[in-house]
């Protein structure tokens, strides 16, 4: 067979378009994440070669099988895009791009296929970059006073509360970025998300300067102790300043309140077969296999020729997590790919996992997290684990009987797990009307008529929900 290797340079100045069957089965396949139902019939069945996981793998391995490991162009329902094949060369493309200036804003891809901006970069002035590990640790500080009020918050089963959990963190991020001033300041967090909700929008200057401005106060003279104060004098003021403080408040939020809380059910999964001992290994495993940032897609703006088939101007190259499978054992971890999206690393995204660590750290030092629902092993993890998916109690160590069997007897652990439920069933109406919703159903007797399918599989859900919650409430008392 004749590859990209075996004709003329000329001819293999760019990267090949796939077959339009190639095209069809990779683009079901991104369609497919956003049908949360899916692939429930093949797990049911125990078919695990049939879910969109296993299809996906079989997809990715006759690709690479056709092309030598090339990156190939495929055209998906979400636009035409450019798909390494494997980690190392989605990573390797992308840093040298980066590094040559080649790369544009890049943007998140939903599971729903829209895109979402990512919190900017900002310029620290190198000053965060240069910061030691026993530095960082030192900037951690108030996370055993944050954590002691989310220990008080506990239910009368000893499960977190995850709404708790949640804002408990946000005020943790804000008091270690920009000190104790800024902890009670909730406005500020929903402003950085509003501002980075709104990257490559018309909106986004206007969102970004009412950010300045809130963040002003706190940065004409940083509080000791935090991570702004880190800042050298001659930045104080900057526009990119603003940028790096905001990127670090984002990166920080989403390492306590989502990266933290699912390396403890981990902890707590992985309890019984030692598989998970250390609240380092169970953030990592939790950024890989839940990353925060799980697809993206690279704008190319400059022509790329490394070694490479030519890459142009126009071209967007796909970072996706799933698609190129999860890291060996023993592969270095970089967090900048599961928090920032920068190819070319980022302190503040270490920094964040960093804080991620000593959460869990602090929060298991005198407990032990049970898991209470659901209940799953480390070699079949759910699609989804956080605040809203998951309970997880945390057990004293002066009570060393506590088992998870003796949390699922009692009455208000089952209401916990109705709760949680009761959620995901909502999350899954709310799914289902956002696709009923979609302007592609429009125009054809079919389409309306999956519409209509999908509408009332919704409205099965929502009412599933209610059913379920009132039970949980009789449960809870």
């Amino acid at each position: 067979m004749t590859t990209l290797y075996d004709v003329p340079a000329t001819a293999a100045s760019r990267p090949e378009t796939a077959r339009p069957l190639e095209n069809l089965l990779f683009s079901a396949a991104l369609v497919a994440r956003g049908l949360p139902w899916a692939d429930l019939p093949a797990r049911t069945l125990g078919l695990d070669a049939l879910t969109s996981a296993g299809l996906t793998h079989r997809l990715m391995t006759h690709l690479r099988g056709r092309r030598d490991g090339r990156p190939v162009r495929l055209r998906t329902a979400f636009g035409t895009l450019l798909v390494p094949l494997t980690r190392a060369d989605a990573e390797g493309l992308l840093a040298r791009a980066d590094g040559a200036g080649a790369l544009g804003t890049a943007s998140a891809l939903a599971a729903d296929g829209r895109r979402r901006g990512l919190s900017p970069h900002g310029v620290p002035a190198g000053a965060w970059d240069a910061l030691t590990q026993e530095e960082l640790a030192g900037l951690t500080g108030p996370v055993g006073e944050h954590l002691r009020a989310v220990l008080a918050a506990r239910r009368a089963d000893g499960a977190l509360d995850g709404h708790h959990w949640h804002t408990s963190m946000l005020r943790l991020s804000r008091h270690v970025v920009l000190g104790a001033g800024a902890a009670a300041d909730t406005l500020l967090s929903e402003m950085v998300r509003a501002a980075t909700g709104a990257v490559g929008s018309r909106a986004y200057e206007e969102r970004a300067a009412a950010l300045r401005r809130r963040l002003a106060p706190y940065l004409a003279d940083p509080e000791p102790g935090s991570l702004a104060r880190r800042l050298p004098a001659r930045s104080q003021g900057a526009p990119e300043t603003h940028l790096a403080v905001a990127h670090a408040l984002a990166l920080v939020s989403t390492a306590t309140s989502e990266s933290a809380f699912q390396a403890l059910a981990l902890l707590a999964a992985g309890a019984a077969t030692d598989a998970v001992t250390s609240p380092e290994a169970a953030v990592d495993l939790a950024l890989e296999h839940y990353p925060p940032l799980p697809a993206l897609v690279y704008p190319v703006q400059a022509p790329l020729d490394a070694d490479e088939p030519a890459i142009v101007p126009g071209d967007e190259i796909l970072y996706d997590r799933a698609m190129l499978g999860r890291r060996t054992p023993g592969e270095p971890t970089d967090p900048a790919w599961d928090l920032c999206g920068s190819p070319s690393g980022c302190a503040t995204a270490r920094f964040a996992a960093l804080v991620g660590r000593e959460v869990v750290r602090v929060a298991t030092a005198g407990a032990r997290p049970v898991l209470l629902a659901p209940r799953f092993a480390l070699d079949r993890l759910p699609d989804s684990l956080g605040p809203g998916s998951v309970t997880v109690a945390l057990v004293g160590a002066d009570d060393p009987t506590v088992t998870a069997e003796a949390y699922g007897d009692l009455l208000p652990a089952y209401g916990a797990r109705g709760r949680v439920g009761a959620d995901r069933l909502d999350h899954h109406a709310e799914r289902l009307s956002a696709c009923a919703a979609d302007p592609g159903w429009n125009g054809s007797e079919t389409g309306e008529r999956f519409r209509m399918a999908l509408l009332a599989h919704a409205d099965r859900c929502a009412n599933a929900a209610a059913d379920v919650r009132r039970a949980a409430r009789w449960f809870s008392g």
